[in-house]
């Protein structure tokens, strides 16, 4: 691991500190781009890891990050009515206008604009969780309560089949 954070990871870094965190960004040898990579790299279960997924509002035009345990998969339909419109996946473009990252390195903090946010409430169970940081082999481990405070996001089920 090198100590020289990318510039992706420095502002994660940035925005961590600005919401009075002292989470630190690890930058891995491996890729944590998938949950599963991430969670091999940390040595940690894959629902601990947050997937930090973008939607585009089909209406409003507007991102909403949806920051999802590892475990699960996104139900849209749930989405659809808790963002008050329909919803669908944004393209890379769309992520990287919007957070000023890359998909496989999204990070629930450090956007370029406000991001309206709902959390998974499956992450809510653990002790610790761990998050992208703005590049594909970035991480920073912090708590639910930490995810809620950084993101002022909402809690909901977004989990399909439940």
């Amino acid at each position: 691991m090198d100590t020289k954070l990318s510039p992706s990871a420095e502002r994660v870094q940035a925005a961590l500190k600005d919401h009075g965190l002292d989470c630190k960004v690890v930058e891995m040898a491996e890729s944590t781009r998938t949950a599963e990579d991430a969670a091999r790299a940390v040595g940690c279960s894959v629902g601990q890891i947050v997937k930090s997924l973008i939607f585009r509002g089909k209406e409003s035009e507007s991102p909403l990050l949806v920051v999802a345990s590892g475990a699960n998969r996104v139900d849209e339909k749930k989405l659809k009515r808790l963002a008050g419109e329909k919803i669908g996946r944004a393209d890379a473009t769309f992520v990287r206008e919007k957070t000023g990252f890359a998909i496989g390195g999204v990070s629930p903090v450090g956007h370029l604009q406000p991001v309206k946010t709902i959390i998974d409430e499956d992450l809510l169970q653990y002790e610790e969780i761990w998050a992208a940081a703005g590049t594909p082999n970035a991480v920073f481990r912090l708590t639910p309560a930490h995810l809620q405070k950084i993101t002022s996001g909402f809690v909901a089920d977004v989990k399909e089949g439940s």
